[in-house]
Parts: structure tokens; C-alpha cells; sequence
């Protein structure tokens, strides 16, 4: 007899684990989870290293570093012309997941439906549920994976409390344009609906699109939670270190989750981050740089049969398969690490019904020989 009821009974170990581990025993070129295999700034982990010698180990202010607040807010008044402010607005976090998750910690009453776009990030539905919400699932349109408006228009109801977006999107790297704002603006004006923008990938936009942050629309931003991550900038996904953005009074209320349970957040880092982030170029250059290994990698896909489904943003960009084989995508992508030595990620893995479109998705933040290498084995598919 069990002793506890699990909260997340259908969850099992995600698909990125299972994958990564299948590239491990195989020896296979690692294009499915989203990391870089390029160091990250020598600049900061020296700035990391100094705050730890000048005796930056205690804890800092539950919220974050004052400093680096501060310079986050400066941060977004000159990309997005918005005043926040760093006492009442900004909590630094332990990663952007994490940031998420406090978000819905913090507003989702049992019976509260939330709208999520699929194929989305793997834990935005156990994290609903998790917290006694319902996820109202809404299929992005294949293959450029737009918002259906006029669905989201028709699923909103008195129990809908919150709508989840996400650009640059994971998995696909589709973005949202002014018009989507414009739309998600109209819908929830004169509602108590709320927002949550994950934009981890807010630098990582390309082909001249401007990202449409939530906090370029003033009227939106009062009800939302926006969401960031400073491993995705930086290079340094295993540090987890993020933070989210929200009105004074939403924040109020997340900082007392977050109180409880992460508290606060590495202090060496923050220091660290509070220099670093003055160095714009480091984030402004950001995008072209990854389109380069976009545009590197999608100039040797093409000598392949995989087609392509293009990406206008984050680490990742989608190949159809649906011209090779029948094969459902898992089956598909255990089969490319196994017998070509290659792991992905499919796609239907970010459906919770699994719905498939025999769609694979690759990481292509990787340095050009490990592109290089992947590709000549998907060459003979």
C-alpha cells in the first residue's frame, strides 16, 4: 500500500532526460536538450570568482541583489521604454522554471482554468496541476505554429484565470508578432484575467523581428508575471538564475511563495550579474550570433531529406520527417540517436495528448563541428 497519492500521477521522467541519457549510452551527438556546448564569458565566471574572494557568501536580500535590480530596470527602460521598479517589481530567482512555477503558485485556486498553447515547455501543465489548476490545452496552428485567436476568444469563461504565452517559443522558435499583443490586449481588458509571459529567450529573436515583451504594453503588464532567465543570455543554463517582473501588487504576493521557498537566490552570481549586465553588447549581440549557428545549421540541413519548419528565435529550430518514414516521432527519434547518432526531441513530447505531426526539433546552439558532425550522419537518412 502506497503512503502518499501522488500529485502528478501521469508524470514520468521528461522526455529531455530520457534522451540525453539515450545519447549517452550510445554515444550520440546531443542536439535535443537546450544547452550550449560553447563556454559561456570567462568575464563573468571572474566576476563570480572575485565576489566569492571579496566575501560575497551570505545571503542578499530575499528579493535579489539590490544592485543588480536596479540595473535590470534600467535594462528595461532602455529595450522597452517602460519605468519598473527594482524595490516593488523585480524578484531575482532560481532559475526561469522556477520563476513560472512561483507565478502559479501564487494566484491558482482549485477549479481555476489556465490556457496554454501546445506544443508548450514541459512543465507549464504539471505545474498547473500541481496547484489544483486546469489546463484548457489549445493546439498552435501546424506548421507555423500561430496563435488561434478566435479559439482563445471562445475558451474563455468565468473560471478562466490565466493565459500563458511564450516567445521566442519552445519548442518551435515561432515569435509573437504586435498584432498577437494587440489581440491578447483586447481579449482580457475589462477581465480579471491574468498573464505569464515566459520570454527566457527575449535576446534570442531573429531576422530583424523586435520582441514583443509584455513589458512594452503597460496595460498588459499590470496583471502580468513576466519571466526571464539569465542562463539563457549568458550561456550558463546550469547556474538557474532568473527573475520575474510584475506589478507592485502581483509581486507582493509571489514574494510571499517565494519566501518559502527558494528565499533567495545565489549571492556570488548576483554580484557578479550586476557587473556584468552594464556590458550591453553582450546581450545585443546575442540574437545575430545565434542566427549565424541558425543559418550555419540550416545551410547543411538542406542537404538532407528532413525538411525544414524555420525558427525566428530561441536555441531550437523543427524538421518535418514526414517524407522519410510512417514512424510516430518518439519512435522516430530513438531510432536517429540508436542507428544515425543523433539525439533530438519529438515534438509531440510537448503535447499532452501526444499529438503528432511527425515533427523533431533540434538544438542548434552548439559549436560548428558539433553541427558538423550531426549532420553528416542525418545526411545518410
Amino acid at each position: 500500500m502506497s503512503l502518499i497519492q501522488s500529485k502528478l500521477p501521469t508524470v514520468g521522467t521528461t522526455i529531455f532526460t530520457v534522451m540525453s541519457q539515450l545519447a549517452l549510452e550510445h554515444g550520440a551527438v546531443n542536439l535535443g536538450q537546450g544547452f550550449p556546448d560553447f563556454p559561456m564569458s570567462s568575464d563573468l565566471t571572474d566576476l563570480v570568482a572575485k565576489a566569492m574572494r571579496d566575501n560575497f557568501n551570505q545571503y542578499t536580500h530575499m528579493a535579489g541583489l539590490p544592485l543588480l535590480r536596479e540595473r535590470i530596470a534600467a535594462k528595461v527602460a532602455m529595450l522597452y521604454g517602460t519605468e519598473i521598479h527594482p524595490d516593488t517589481d523585480i524578484t531575482i530567482t532560481p532559475g526561469g522554471t522556477y520563476a513560472i512555477y512561483t507565478a502559479l503558485t501564487t494566484v491558482l485556486q482549485p477549479g481555476d482554468e489556465v490556457i496554454v498553447f501546445e506544443p508548450a515547455y514541459d512543465s507549464y501543465i504539471p505545474n498547473i496541476e500541481i496547484n489544483g489548476g486546469i489546463a484548457v490545452r489549445i493546439p498552435l496552428n501546424y506548421p507555423d505554429y500561430s496563435i488561434p485567436w478566435d479559439k482563445v476568444k471562445e475558451s474563455i469563461n468565468p473560471k478562466t484565470r490565466m493565459i500563458m504565452i511564450n516567445s521566442p517559443h519552445n519548442p518551435t522558435g515561432a515569435v509573437l508578432r504586435e498584432s498577437d499583443m494587440l489581440q491578447l490586449m483586447e481579449l482580457v481588458r475589462n477581465t480579471q484575467i491574468l498573464i505569464l509571459s515566459d520570454e527566457v529567450y527575449e535576446h534570442l529573436i531573429f531576422d530583424g523581428i523586435p520582441h514583443q515583451s509584455i513589458l512594452r504594453y503597460p496595460e498588459l503588464l499590470h496583471r502580468s508575471f513576466v519571466c526571464f532567465s539569465f542562463g539563457k543570455t549568458y550561456h550558463c543554463t546550469g547556474w538557474k538564475l532568473g527573475y520575474c517582473i510584475s506589478s507592485p501588487a502581483l509581486m507582493k504576493e509571489y514574494r510571499k511563495v517565494h519566501q518559502f521557498n527558494g528565499f533567495c537566490c545565489d549571492t556570488p552570481k548576483q554580484v557578479a550579474l550586476a557587473e556584468y549586465i552594464q556590458n550591453k553588447e553582450a546581450y545585443l549581440t546575442l540574437g545575430s550570433m545565434l542566427q549565424q549557428k541558425r543559418d550555419y545549421f540550416r545551410k547543411l540541413m538542406a542537404s538532407t531529406r528532413l525538411k525544414c519548419i524555420p525558427s525566428h528565435g530561441s536555441y531550437f529550430e523543427c524538421y518535418s520527417y514526414a517524407g522519410i518514414s510512417d514512424e510516430n516521432d518518439k519512435d522516430f527519434a530513438v531510432r536517429l540517436t540508436k542507428e544515425f547518432g543523433i539525439a533530438t526531441i519529438p515534438v509531440s513530447a510537448f503535447y499532452k495528448d501526444g499529438k503528432d505531426d511527425r515533427v523533431i526539433r533540434f538544438c542548434f546552439a552548439k559549436q560548428e563541428e558539433t553541427l558538423d558532425k550531426a549532420v553528416e550522419q542525418l545526411i545518410r537518412l
